[in-house]
């Protein structure tokens, strides 16, 4: 029974750690715990998707300023 409870608290931890939602690990454990975890890999999979769009966002950031910074020395050169 110790082995099912500390596998509960590292899959809990593990979900935490990945950043999911109250819901979201609600609705996970609630599957797990009836045995569906691959019924809820979709969960998984949209919760993955959302990390990636919002890692995408910040790295078009990063490319925008990257670039600003790239015009403002190229102009000072120029100086």
């Amino acid at each position: 029974m110790a082995e099912a409870s500390d596998r509960t608290g590292a899959l809990y931890q593990n979900l935490v750690d990945a950043g999911c939602g109250k819901t979201l690990i609600r609705q996970f454990m609630a599957l797990a715990e009836e045995g569906k975890e691959a019924e809820a890999l979709p969960l998984l999979k949209r919760h993955r998707r959302a990390l990636l769009d919002c890692c995408h966002a910040e790295q078009k950031k990063l490319d925008c300023l990257d670039y600003l910074v790239y015009q403002i020395e190229k102009q000072a050169n120029k100086t």
